[in-house]
């Protein structure tokens, strides 16, 4: 398979994370799994893991399933697919974690216009701290309202 045909996965696979980040956190976190997730929403645990690092380690082994499916000839475009989950979580780690939750003390003077878009939008999902009347579930497509000053 050409390798403009890898890349063009590994892209499109990294971009369909941002739906399935969304589609996850809209369903299933402030839905059926709201029990590992709502530590996320109310701090009360004294602890830096959070149960809702429990999607990060699911999201780990779909990626790892598909190197694997790579590794052992069963699907050429699997490490395509399984970087592009990776790269994506790397980017939620960045993001998510470390930029806007801060849990490691970095990143904190970026100042951009979509640096404070993605803040502004965060903060609104937090506002909530049931599983209902949530909103802005995903993370780098931010609501065009946010950009406003």
């Amino acid at each position: 398979m050409a390798l403009y045909i890898h890349i063009l996965v590994f892209i499109l696979t990294f971009f369909m994370m941002e739906f399935m980040a969304w589609f996850t956190h809209k369903y299933v976190m402030h839905g059926f799994l709201w029990s590992l997730h709502k530590d996320h929403h109310r701090k009360d645990h004294d602890s830096w893991f959070e149960r809702n690092d429990a999607f990060f380690i699911f999201y780990a082994v779909v990626s790892i399933g598909f190197f694997v499916l790579w590794q052992n000839n069963i699907l050429e475009i699997g490490l395509a697919i399984g970087l592009g989950i990776f790269a994506y979580g790397l980017t939620y780690f960045l993001v998510h974690d470390i930029f806007i939750h801060q849990r490691f003390k970095m990143f904190r003077k970026a100042n951009n216009r979509y640096a404070k878009a993605v803040r502004r939008a965060h903060k609104m999902h937090h506002k909530h701290l049931g599983k209902d009347k949530g909103e802005c579930f995903g993370m780098l497509i931010v609501p065009f309202k946010y950009f406003k000053k």
